[in-house]
């Protein structure tokens, strides 16, 4: 992708937007709660408060030559983590500075970043908006993961249930998918896109039979009750399953996805005989149509997202009824493929033929094409619609359980 200094304002719009949805999430954590760690496997609150700055300052001084004020600061809030079950961070409380000190921090580094943006290009400041929108989400679940009294979310009525969703196998005939999107576009002109999104490339897809629904609480109860482990986001209370909403348990929906781990989902479709789609399936039968002309550029066409189409762009923290937005079936019938749970995969994340590294954020996706992570397809709840384009990739070990993920099931 050609790489020019910015012309308009359109992608500094997009910075304030992301900033603001970022500073909304941080404002909902109460200032004791700055240190604790929500989830055992990942950094405390405060990391996130800080990071979010120190990658735009990072990824923006080094190219331009700019000095740092704070060194330290620039190194401890650089880079997340990504562990293996089971190993846990050993930092303690006091290796972290004063919330007040990571909030000064944070207000220069802005100014700073502003009076860098007129020579900044634009593919880097859309890796500045990208990376704290992808943020924005990650951050979501571990704000689902504070307790009450660590944080204020108002309480939101959950929505009404829908339609009984009748499990139903909706066959899509086999055809030639386009997966990631080339490096130029047709008419000279190419959205951004992260480096594993590039070189797009075609692939032939087989006739198969895809769920129209995904794997709701009800279906995954019939397999608990077999044996099988419940979800993280399930809770026993009183002699019935609950559901840990974002503002505190509420009874297991039924017509809600589940939110599973990839080894769940895979342990789920073989018990019932099935298996998960592959990244190519998820495209047929997401962007495909039945007379071949050219995929869509969403599931229900190339109008720009809305509410009605979906579960997404943070309108509401947890899912929705399977059945709730029939506006957003793709053109072969299948509900719900961009939002309300992104959608485990059997692809193992892995780079597209011609794969290169951003110049400026060589370890971006290159780091993680190790085998042991899986490419998820689809949107959450509180994925932002910028991200929601077709070529976007997501990934996670197999065994995380937080993220918003759930799947759907697919036979030959």
């Amino acid at each position: 992708m050609t790489t020019k200094t910015l012309p308009t304002t359109h992608l500094t719009r997009a910075l304030a937007h992301a900033r603001a949805a970022t500073d909304a999430l941080f404002e909902l954590v109460r200032p004791e709660a700055f240190h604790d760690r929500p989830v055992s496997e990942r950094h405390r609150t405060i990391f996130y408060f800080g990071h979010l700055e120190a990658f735009d300052w990072n990824l923006m001084s080094h190219v331009m030559g700019v000095p740092s004020f704070h060194p330290e600061f620039d190194r401890l809030f650089a880079f997340g983590i990504d562990p293996e079950s089971g190993q846990l961070p050993a930092d303690q409380r006091s290796d972290w500075p004063e919330t007040a000190e990571v909030q000064r921090y944070n207000q220069r580094v802005r100014q700073a970043i502003d009076d860098l943006l007129n020579r900044v290009s634009e593919q880097m400041l859309a890796v500045a908006i990208e990376h704290r929108l992808m943020h924005a989400e990650t951050f979501a679940y571990l704000l689902h993961h504070l307790s009450a009294t660590q944080k204020d979310i108002p309480l939101v009525a959950p929505p009404l249930p829908g339609p009984t969703p009748v499990p139903t196998a909706l066959e899509i005939p086999g055809g030639t998918v386009t997966l990631g999107q080339r490096r130029e576009h047709p008419y000279g002109q190419s959205q951004f896109g992260w480096d594993n999104e590039f070189d797009g490339h075609e692939a032939s897809v087989a006739t198969f039979a895809m769920s129209k629904y995904k794997v709701t609480n009800g279906d995954y109860l019939e397999f608990v009750r077999a044996g099988a482990k419940p979800p993280h986001f399930w809770t026993w209370h009183e002699g019935q399953w609950h559901w840990r909403a974002m503002s505190g348990n509420v009874p297991l929906p039924m017509d809600w996805p589940v939110y599973v781990t990839h080894e769940e989902a895979h342990a789920f479709a073989a018990w019932i005989g099935k298996r998960l789609p592959t990244e190519a399936e998820f495209h047929r039968a997401a962007y495909g149509t039945p007379d071949g002309e050219v995929e869509r550029f969403y599931p229900w066409g190339d109008g720009q997202p809305d509410s009605r189409r979906g579960n997404f762009n943070g309108d509401r923290w947890d899912p929705i009824p399977v059945t709730a937005t029939p506006l957003g079936d793709s053109a072969f019938g299948i509900s719900q493929l961009v939002g309300n749970g992104w959608e485990w995969t059997s692809t193992v994340f892995q780079p597209f033929p011609g794969f290169q590294p951003l110049s400026f954020y060589p370890g971006y996706s290159a780091r993680f094409f190790d085998g042991d992570h899986y490419v998820l397809k689809g949107a959450s709840p509180r994925t932002d619609a910028r991200l929601l384009r077709r070529s976007f990739r997501n990934w996670f070990r197999p065994n995380f359980p937080y993220v918003y993920a759930g799947f759907r099931c697919v036979e030959n």
